[in-house]
């Protein structure tokens, strides 16, 4: 486009100048003058080919470690150019995708280490952490990135030794970018005060994963980005579908299930391509985990959305940069015994006067927000309409926080009900089933199946006597004996 433009202006220029009968060398001068014009837009596409010229000014911004997401958030969603692959090819090491979508593709990108080698135990941990029904929605992708042949035969061996069948099943695919495909990685510049080779590491890790999202964007429905030293809980597959589910109806572009650097990160498999061009537009820039900041801001989310315990753990001691120590853990972790609420949509509402922004919506979450209300009084209530009727197995309620114990419900109850009146902003049960008292500001419930009759079409909080005390819900957590869509 930038060359059919210059060849245009200059037709048009030779065209005005020939009218205007100006001298033969006034008109060479000028068509030199274009000339160059043309060459120095043909530099700069060769340059960098990775980079729209409508974008440079994007690039100049990031280079003061500025991008603004409400700036830019209308314009980069409206580019065609990241709705396609970018143009590369793969080498297949071991495996081939199935043309059946799996729910969850999980890629790594793994490179040599000077210290310690962490990717087989990672694989190993995907799979034994899998039940065999989890097995058969995963697909794991795992990117040799680096251009040591050797070492990269030598890996593909080890792979193919100790998870063949999971090659064979179609589980399991390792593949290799050559080099040549790669950007220009030496002399960058040298953004934070960073060393040379240490800008060269980030940014070379930044097409890693560009590339790497670029071959699982049709994979399956989602994403999560590991690193190649990482540990995962038991079921992590089960737990990261019901925090899906529950967030069915809501906005997210990411969301988190680890603290720690590009771990447990989980996306839309349609957005991938849109952010591995991006990745590879500001490739030399800034690390990966800040780039991921700057994207969803860019998609309009403007939050972090994290969910605790986390799924997957940090086990590497050595780093991938240098083999430097790299003791960093996810105190958040759990890996045995994870049980995550399902939550199922609702609507929820409150007679309670709301502090500031701290909205009813924030206490039916498994991320780190809760409701806050001013001192409550005896009726006060809140109350949870679920949009279909659910079998509950069991109830979690927390009030409180660390930092004010005693914004804690000190006298309530739950009760769950049935028979739905009202508008569909107004709805609300008819009657109501007492299932206990709150002790010490929580309240919990199990085998609610078999106590409760009725499918359940409300659940609320009740405040039996009035407060000085606000009131923090910090939790509720509800898990089902049957899924909504059963």
């Amino acid at each position: 486009v930038t060359l059919l433009y210059a060849f245009l202006h200059m037709r048009q220029n030779l065209k005005y100048f020939d009218k205007m009968r100006c001298l033969r060398k006034r008109s060479a001068v000028s068509f030199l003058g274009v000339l160059v014009v043309c060459l120095l837009f043909m530099n700069l596409y060769i340059e960098d080919g990775y980079v729209l010229e409508g974008d440079k000014q994007l690039i100049r911004e990031t280079a003061t470690h500025q991008l603004n997401p409400e700036r830019y958030v209308h314009t980069f969603k409206d580019l065609s150019n990241f709705s396609g692959s970018i143009n590369i090819s793969y080498r297949y090491l071991a495996g081939t995708p199935l043309p059946r979508k799996r729910y969850l593709t999980i890629g790594l990108s793994s490179v040599k280490r000077k210290k310690g080698n962490y990717l087989l135990e990672t694989i190993k941990s995907i799979f034994e952490q899998s039940s065999y029904e989890e097995l058969k929605e995963i697909a794991v992708v795992v990117q040799l990135a680096d251009f040591d042949s050797a070492w990269c035969e030598g890996m593909v061996q080890d792979i193919s030794q100790k998870f063949a069948h999971h090659i064979i099943a179609g589980r399991l695919i390792v593949i290799h970018v050559p080099e040549e495909y790669y950007p220009v990685l030496d002399g960058l510049k040298r953004n934070y005060n960073d060393p040379e080779d240490r800008v060269k590491f980030r940014s070379k890790q930044n097409v890693d994963y560009a590339f790497l999202l670029n071959f699982c964007a049709n994979l399956s429905n989602y994403y999560v980005m590991l690193e190649d030293d990482v540990r995962c809980s038991k079921n992590f597959l089960t737990a990261v579908k019901k925090v899906i589910t529950s967030r069915e109806g809501s906005y997210w572009v990411t969301l988190e299930f680890s603290k720690l650097g590009y771990i447990g990160k989980l996306y839309h498999s349609h957005d991938l391509p849109r952010l591995a061009h991006f990745l590879l537009m500001f490739y030399q820039e800034m690390p990966c985990d800040w780039l991921l900041i700057h994207f969803r801001g860019l998609l309009a989310q403007k939050e972090v959305i994290r969910f605790k315990p986390s799924l997957f753990q940090h086990m590497g001691y050595y780093s991938s940069y240098k083999g430097a120590e790299n003791k960093l853990k996810d105190d958040d972790f759990e890996e045995e015994s994870f049980d995550i609420p399902d939550n199922p949509p609702a609507n929820l509402h409150t007679n309670m006067n709301v502090f500031e922004n701290y909205e009813a919506s924030k206490a039916y979450s498994s991320i780190d927000e809760y409701f806050w209300g001013k001192a409550p009084s005896t009726g006060d209530f809140y109350g949870i309409v679920f949009e279909k009727p659910i079998k509950i197995s069991k109830i979690k309620v927390v009030t409180g926080t660390e930092d004010r114990q005693n914004d804690i419900l000190h006298h309530g109850a739950l009760e769950v009900g049935e028979k739905i009146v009202g508008s569909k902003k107004g709805r609300q049960c008819t009657t109501y089933l007492r299932l206990g008292e709150f002790k010490n500001g929580n309240f919990e419930i199990t085998d609610v199946e078999h106590k409760v009759l009725f499918d359940i079409n409300c659940m609320r909080i009740l405040v039996t006597k009035s407060q000085k005390e606000w009131l923090i819900i910090r939790s509720i957590s509800v898990w089902t004996s049957q899924t909504p869509s059963q």
